[in-house]
């Protein structure tokens, strides 16, 4: 069963448990146990800080893995060593080894086969070291089968409400389910009401929590389009003697990342964090070379400066404050004509109600995938929030209008609102140049 070409609905009394994980790890010899892994959870930023992590760690010289979901252009980028995905021929090969153990076990689910094949690959390819990043909510999502170095949670807020739950409370008490008994967790700053969760949870099992904000501090130093630069100051408490708490030596170290935005500061707060908490042997120096280093498409991607184009994907209302305000910051006099398409089970009035300040126009254009949201319901949707629209399918015609009405006016092009939509977006626009060039 593939879930992610299912509707929310669908989803909400899906059967997830983490029994089959379980029985098709110890099928297949447990791989997972092969390498030290780093476990990302959260609403927002777990793949760019799972992606900086990666990145350190390659630059310290492991061969890393790295896991996420969902992809942009091609399935075995969710399976990635030392930044390159794996190859379609070693997924073939994968493929063939796992059948026979998944013939035995009843009801897995794509993704809980795809993760199994991650786990493999890296075992199989000889990685020292992996990051991975939850795919949906934490507690019963597939990769909760780790025993990690350290668990990681980021930035908290509303998503996947029909699955996780409509309380903050809630869902942290689903991400909070990655919090392993003995193991250290990181998290990034959280709204209050989350955090209690996080405190309580990481307390009942015994799992020292650090609090990105609280116990390590970090600033921004200076930004432009080429990246920010930030610093990090490590002020956690010790223990002395076990008796008296005292300050533990102030570190801090100044990092460079290409990755754009407020949010991606606190991002690579968490990751430099989680690094250092893993106990997982790495210097300063190697993660300020692998952090300078990282990529992480559709995050504020800036493709084009002038008229500027823009691939980002910011797929809920806390997202969609964070890219409008990411604008202000790069293109403060700039309007947007958006290119969006949404799945059904997203919060789009209130997308829509965080970035109408800077929209000039909605391009509404619809993903070919099952979960897209027709162009008429978004449309409505548009007519409710009182911004100007057009509706344009496929999204190949989508992007060209949009490009068009950018070189009369300058505006940007931004496309955002889907994954899907973004990547094809993505497909049309590597086609456009390409052609140019020939």
């Amino acid at each position: 069963m593939d879930y992610s070409l299912k509707h929310s609905s669908e989803l909400a009394k899906a059967d997830f448990n983490l029994d089959r994980m379980f029985a098709l790890m110890k099928s297949l010899g447990e791989p997972q146990t092969k390498y030290p892994i780093i476990h990302v959870a959260g609403t927002k930023g777990k793949g760019s800080t799972s992606a900086l992590c990666a990145a350190g760690l390659m630059a310290a010289g492991y061969k890393t893995g790295l896991y996420t979901s969902p992809h942009l252009l091609d399935y075995v980028e969710r399976i990635q060593i030392n930044g390159e995905p794996i190859t379609h021929e070693q997924l073939i090969e994968l493929v063939e080894e796992i059948k026979p153990h998944v013939a035995k076990i009843e009801m897995l689910t794509t993704f809980e086969i795809t993760t199994a094949l991650a786990f493999m690959a890296f075992a199989k390819y000889g990685a020292t070291a992996a990051v991975f990043e939850v795919g949906l909510g934490g507690r019963l999502d597939a990769t909760n089968i780790v025993t990690p170095q350290v668990s990681v949670i980021t930035s908290l807020s509303y998503d996947h409400m029909a699955v996780l739950g409509n309380t903050l409370a809630l869902i942290a008490g689903e991400k909070a389910g990655i919090i392993k008994p003995g193991v250290p967790t990181v998290s990034s700053p959280q709204k209050d009401e989350a955090l209690q969760v996080l405190l309580r949870i990481a307390r009942e099992r015994n799992s020292d929590i650090t609090l990105v904000g609280r116990d390590v501090g970090f600033e921004l130093q200076g930004t432009s389009l080429k990246g920010q630069w930030l610093a990090v100051d490590d002020r956690r408490w010790t223990v002395d003697d076990g008796k008296s708490m005292v300050d533990g030596p102030s570190s801090i170290v100044e990092l460079h990342i290409p990755l754009l935005g407020k949010h991606q500061i606190e991002n690579a707060a968490t990751a430099y964090t989680a690094l250092k908490t893993s106990g997982i042997p790495i210097t300063d120096e190697q993660i300020k070379l692998g952090f300078s280093q990282v990529q992480w498409r559709a995050r504020f991607e800036v493709a084009r400066v002038e008229p500027p184009v823009i691939f980002d994907s910011a797929h809920n209302q806390d997202s969609f404050e964070k890219l409008r305000e990411t604008l202000e910051e790069y293109f403060p006099d700039k309007k947007v004509y958006l290119i969006f398409g949404a799945s059904e089970d997203k919060n789009i009035p209130g997308m829509f109600a965080e970035m109408k300040p800077k929209i000039k126009k909605i391009i509404i254009t619809r993903a070919d995938h099952p979960r897209a949201l027709s162009v008429e319901q978004i449309a409505g949707l548009a007519d409710q929030a009182g911004a100007e629209w057009e509706a344009l399918v496929p999204v190949k015609e989508a992007l060209r209008h949009a490009l068009e009405l950018s070189s009369k006016d300058g505006s940007i092009v931004l496309s955002a609102g889907s994954m899907f939509v973004t990547a094809e977006v993505m497909r049309e626009w590597k086609f456009l140049n390409e052609s140019t060039l020939e």
